[in-house]
This record gives structure tokens, C-alpha cells and sequence, in this order.
């Protein structure tokens, strides 16, 4: 698994999980970074995007509530979801932006639920 997501779980509504990504130099190598998810039954799609510069793009669901970074020394990008919500129930992803097919790992489960 060329980056691996991690840091997912069950969190209730109005809570908060920080999402960690890691990867090799040859992949993170300051590119656009992404964060993507999957909920059941839909397509994968972007949340977030932060470039080497720490410009970032939202998708507008999530903003205000989430917060991409990343530490360009570690070769890492995170992604903290605050004010979760049941609808951000799914798998996220991270990858280069665009995305690469042969860059994508298992994923990390991000369940909403009371």
C-alpha cells in the first residue's frame, strides 16, 4: 500500500476524528495532496486538496468543519473533521491531486452514528 490512511472510526454527531495519511517521498514529493471519500452505494469524491504552497480547496460540505495539512518533512497530510455529521459516513481515501489509480490504499472508515 503505497499511502496509507488511518485514524478513522465511530464518532457520535458533533464529534471529531483527525485523519492521518502517510506515504513515500516518491509520492508526496510536494504535490497537490487529497483527501477523498466513499459512502455506500456513491461515488468516491474529493472532500479536500492542499497544494505545496498549504493553498487548499474544499468541497462545500465540509467547509468550515474540516481542516486539510500537511508536513512536507514527514511526508504526511491530515485531514481534521470537526461537527461530524451522520452524512460523513464513509471511507476516506488519500491520494495526489488529480488522483492516481495506482495510489490508492484501503482507506480508513469514518462512521457518524448516535
Amino acid at each position: 500500500v503505497q499511502l496509507q490512511a488511518s485514524g478513522g472510526g465511530l464518532v457520535q454527531p458533533g464529534g471529531s476524528l483527525r485523519l492521518t495519511c502517510t506515504t513515500s517521498q516518491n509520492i508526496f514529493n510536494r504535490r497537490n495532496m487529497g483527501w477523498y471519500r466513499q459512502a455506500p452505494g456513491r461515488e468516491r469524491e474529493l472532500v479536500a486538496r492542499i497544494n505545496n504552497n498549504d493553498d487548499t480547496v474544499y468541497d462545500e460540505s465540509v467547509k468550515g468543519r474540516f481542516t486539510i495539512s500537511r508536513d512536507n518533512y514527514k511526508y504526511t497530510v491530515y485531514l481534521q473533521m470537526n461537527s461530524l455529521k451522520p452524512e460523513d459516513t464513509a471511507v476516506y481515501y488519500c491520494n495526489r491531486w488529480p488522483s492516481r489509480g495506482d495510489y490508492w490504499g484501503q482507506g480508513t472508515q469514518v462512521t457518524v452514528s448516535s
